[in-house]
């Protein structure tokens, strides 16, 4: 009998304030139509002023928790995926442990950017595989709105805050692909390309900084690493993309997800998409389309997924997993 991680809750958390796109039409030279033809965007969230990426992120973890049927003392460990995290130190994660009123276990914090919450879904699977931790949040959260230029009007249409969460529980499945749970993972990173995607700030420079993109070079790369990375993860759980109910792709541009469904050669009607409500959002992403996907009555049990993202590093991954 093989173990595997199963997601047993999931749930999502969105700012109050909603920015449509017709609001930068104010401040930038852009229009509502431009942004939602370059990226598919028509609306984002922003955090309130006094919300930071934790208060997101328990706002998430809680509506998991519910979806679960669990309390925060039946939580091992929490990995969270974020960029933005409040402070320097300590983890946004242990914040997050805190507010739960969770006092055993451990918590910490995850740093692919956009493809944050691969990396720390691959990660949790790892610890409740390994036998370390039965039950493990995973949580994605991110208030990318604070790391904005707003004078840059190629960046600053495309980000959104929010976050969302799954409870991955360990349980008995048989080794095979029609068990249930996380089936394999593809993680990926080449330090060389830096400098398509980063922020000009940091600890170590004493600046906060602002995000900073080549987007068309982006692109570039995005389409052929996520339809490889998605490929190379079906492969190891000895399937094919036909096999696929549900693309839920990092919400970054329709674009870059009608591409790579279409190299994967599945149809977008396979693909659960939330990018024009939400903007990209980073790490907090692939959790929020699982959320509202299972909302929207898309994603049902027993339904093969494929996540796939990729963000600055380049950072880039993939996970098979069975609803």
């Amino acid at each position: 009998m093989a173990g595997r991680s199963v997601v047993v809750g999931v749930g999502h958390y969105l700012p109050e304030r909603v920015v449509p796109n017709s609001e930068f039409e104010k401040t930038l030279d852009t229009t509502d139509e431009w942004i939602k033809t370059r990226s598919g965007i028509e609306r984002r969230h922003f955090a309130a002023e006094d919300e930071t990426t934790s208060d997101l992120a328990t706002n998430a973890a809680q509506a998991a928790l519910a979806d679960a049927g669990l309390t925060a003392d039946d939580i091992d460990a929490i990995v969270l995926a974020t960029s933005t995290a409040d402070l320097t130190f300590p983890s946004a994660a242990t914040m997050v442990q805190a507010r739960l009123g969770m006092t055993k276990g451990f918590a910490f914090d995850v740093q692919a950017v956009c493809a944050g919450f691969v990396f720390a879904l691959s990660n949790a699977n790892a610890l409740i595989v390994s036998g370390q931790a039965k039950r493990v949040l995973v949580i994605g959260a991110e208030t990318f709105s604070r790391i904005m230029d707003w004078t840059d009007r190629s960046t600053c249409v495309l980000f959104g805050d929010g976050a969302g969460a799954v409870v991955l529980e360990a349980q008995k499945g048989t080794g095979t692909a029609e068990d249930r749970g996380i089936l394999a993972t593809d993680l990926n990173s080449d330090g060389r390309y830096k400098d398509l995607l980063y922020v000009d700030g940091g600890v170590s420079t004493q600046s906060t900084g602002h995000l900073r993109m080549q987007g068309n070079q982006v692109f570039r790369h995005a389409v052929e690493k996520l339809t490889k990375t998605a490929e190379t993860a079906l492969e190891r759980a000895g399937l094919s993309s036909s096999d696929v109910d549900w693309i839920v792709p990092h919400q970054a541009n329709i674009r870059i997800i009608q591409g790579t469904a279409k190299k994967m050669n599945l149809p977008m009607e396979n693909v659960v998409v939330t990018v024009q409500d939400h903007g990209n959002t980073s790490a907090a992403s692939i959790p929020l389309a699982l959320s509202v996907g299972k909302q929207r009555g898309q994603i049902k049990p027993g339904d093969l997924i494929v996540t796939e993202a990729i963000g600055g590093g380049l950072a880039w991954g993939a996970v098979v997993l069975r609803w």
